[in-house]
C-alpha cells in the first residue's frame, strides 16, 4: 500500500472527513513518527510494533562501479519490530 492508497481508504471509511483533512492527519501521523526517531525516541504503536532507530559504525565499502574503496560514515538507520499480534498474523497467513 502506497501514501496515495492509505489516504484514500481513510477517506472512504470517514466520510465526514475532506479528504484535505485526511491528508494532513497522515502528513502529522508519518511527522511525528520521524521526529520522535530523530531525537532517538521510540514509537510503540501496540499490536502493530515499534520503530526505533540502530547506529551503524564507521566503516570502508567499495563502489560498485570501480571497485574503490571508500569511507562509510557512522549512522543511526530506522529500524522496526513487529508485534506479536502482527507475527502471530503473518504466520497465520502462510500455514
Amino acid at each position: 500500500m502506497i501514501r496515495s492508497e492509505l489516504i484514500q481508504k481513510l477517506t472512504d471509511e470517514n466520510p465526514e472527513l475532506g479528504l484535505q483533512e485526511v491528508e494532513r492527519i497522515v502528513d502529522l501521523f508519518f511527522k511525528e513518527i520521524v521526529d520522535r526517531l530523530s531525537t532517538g525516541g521510540r514509537v510503540e504503536l501496540r499490536g502493530f510494533g515499534a520503530f526505533t532507530t540502530r547506529a551503524r559504525e564507521a566503516r570502508t565499502g567499495r563502489n560498485p562501479r570501480t571497485g574503490e574503496k571508500v569511507p562509510v560514515s557512522a549512522k543511526r538507520v530506522p529500524y522496526f519490530k513487529p508485534g506479536k499480534e502482527m507475527r502471530e498474523r503473518l504466520n497465520k497467513a502462510h500455514v
